[in-house]
């Protein structure tokens, strides 16, 4: 798995997402999985006609 570096500030708003000792690889999994559907309802907004 790769890993990255984050600065003071992204972790300390990462912890107050925190849940009951949630990891925080959860935590971004969930991050990117709400982006991630934001982006197809963004997408596929446009197509109604």
């Amino acid at each position: 798995m790769p890993q990255i570096h984050l600065d003071e500030s992204t972790v300390e708003r990462l912890d107050a997402l925190r849940r009951d000792d949630e990891e925080y690889d959860e935590i971004v999994t969930e991050l990117i999985d709400v982006y991630e559907a934001e982006e197809l309802t963004l997408f596929h907004g446009g197509d109604v006609e």
